[in-house]
């Protein structure tokens, strides 16, 4: 099940894939790591879910990913006692603490602590920012706007407070329960929604420990203020489009997603760009042109992977939707463009954190052009290895050998990696035995071609890689 494509595909699971047959088939079709949204279905759904990827693992031999997606805070008004209102541009409407009769002059707004942060001037979204007012008073339990954009507004619709940072929790009581089914299901990775600065992630961090993977889900304008410190706080950043783009103008996120794919490709951090990739084939067998040129925009900037939601999770064509982003994807990386602005967007290290790492790494890409090697084989315990090599974005694919079942399915999600669960290997020699038997055996390379092999000595010492040896398949 060797994929012959270094970026990879994330696809939520849903109503329109979770029968065993089907997360089988997605899995063939080139999902790398499989999304839990947690927005949806109870445990039990998300417990057969895990099972049934974890017998297609076992099926094909090749560690997956599964990600758990958090909701996250929800903010939302109340109810309306005559069902929905229509709100017209500049007229007033007051957002309340205290519960009462929605209308079209007021409704609940339930969250305390919107109203702790706003001031007069500060504009809130409701309805996926289809509505927008303007805060002209303010207290601690209310709040009298007027409408700048009006519509039409009923129960329980979002609420969006952009340019505020509200003072809650990424974490709510639901997502700790969450949190608590996701790990006991062994989840690889757990994203975090609304980031909005690094404590937010040190909290969860806090919860999660090693056991899994931390995703930053950069949906909040607070989140970009402080993009450096979130990217350098977590262990890989999704771009959510979806949320980003209601709470900034559109025009504003195709640039923003450069920047982010940017900066963490600096920082070494694995990078999803996600939402409405490929929007039209929730109804539709095929995309439309601006979709699969969006899809391949993200490749052509390095993004480690693209992400279905709805596409995969509810749309009429799950399996066509997977198999025709590995096409784009392929298709994009034998262009040689791609290996040109691969190149030109290489980014140097972040300054004063160059470690030894850094120049072996730094080296081994150099040592894979010189000799058109076949393959980087990285023998890791925790994964940085693999991670640093892929950061390099050489020509070369990263064959990754762990004795961690854990590190080689969280693995799955960076560029260019193909895990390997294998056993203890101590000693160069070790090293370079299994490096040259799992190539071949892989398909990476024929004997006699080059490859060269990176890891840490001691091995099995976290963030050691010190060792570069260049060896034939």
């Amino acid at each position: 099940m060797r994929r012959t494509r270094n970026a990879k595909i994330v696809a939520t699971l849903g109503p329109a894939s979770s029968s065993a047959d089907v997360i089988d088939q997605l899995f063939v079709a080139g999902v790398d790591v499989f999304r839990l949204n947690f927005s949806h279905g109870s445990a039990d759904d998300h417990r057969a879910r895990v099972h049934a990827i974890r017998a297609a693992e076992a099926r094909h031999g090749r560690p997956i990913a599964i990600l758990a997606d958090l909701q996250g805070p929800k903010l939302r008004v109340g109810t309306f006692a005559g069902g929905p209102v229509q709100l017209e541009a500049g007229q007033p409407f007051r957002l309340q603490l205290a519960p009462t009769a929605g209308s079209a002059q007021a409704v609940t707004l339930p969250h305390p602590e919107i109203f702790a942060a706003l001031e007069p001037g500060a504009e809130l979204l409701l309805d996926d920012g289809k509505l927008r007012l303007q805060v002209e008073r303010c207290d601690r339990e209310s709040a009298d706007t007027r409408v700048v954009v009006g519509g039409r507004l009923s129960d329980r619709k979002g609420v969006n407070v952009p340019g505020v940072v509200l003072p809650i929790s990424a974490l709510t009581e639901k997502d700790r329960r969450d949190l608590d089914v996701a790990l006991g299901l062994g989840a690889d990775w757990v994203a975090l929604s609304f980031v909005q600065r690094p404590q937010d992630i040190d909290e969860a961090r806090a919860l999660i420990g090693s056991r899994a993977g931390i995703v930053a889900k950069l949906e909040k304008p607070a989140a970009i203020a402080c993009l450096d410190e979130v990217i350098a706080a977590t262990d890989a950043v999704m771009v959510a489009r979806g949320d980003l783009g209601v709470e900034m103008p559109a025009e504003a996120v195709p640039p923003l997603q450069k920047r982010i794919v940017r900066a963490c490709r600096k920082r070494g951090r694995p990078v999803i760009v996600a939402t409405q990739m490929l929007e039209s084939m929730i109804e539709s067998p095929v995309p439309t042109r601006a979709e699969a040129s969006d899809v391949a925009t993200a490749i052509y900037d390095g993004a480690d992977a693209v992400m279905l939601s709805a596409e995969s999770a509810a749309g009429r064509h799950p399996v066509g939707a997977v198999q025709i982003m590995s096409r784009i994807i392929e298709r994009v990386e034998v262009d040689p463009l791609y290996r040109q602005f691969l190149e030109a967007s290489h980014s140097a290290n972040v300054p004063g954190e160059t470690d030894v790492a850094d120049a072996v790494c730094c080296a081994m890409r150099r040592a894979v052009a010189l000799l058109h090697a076949r393959a980087i084989v990285c023998c890791t315990h925790s994964g940085h290895t693999s991670l640093r090599a892929a950061r390099e974005r050489a020509e070369a694919p990263v064959l990754s050998l762990t004795p961690q079942l854990g590190t080689a399915r969280r693995l799955a999600l960076a560029w260019g990696v193909h895990s390997l669960h294998v056993g203890d290997v101590a000693g160069v020699e070790q090293i370079t035995a299994l490096a040259a038997e799992m190539a071949r055996r892989e398909g990476f390379a024929q004997p006699g071609d080059p490859f060269v092999a990176i890891a840490g000595m001691p091995f099995g010492t976290p963030g050691t890689t010190n060792l570069m040896r260049i060896g034939t398949a």
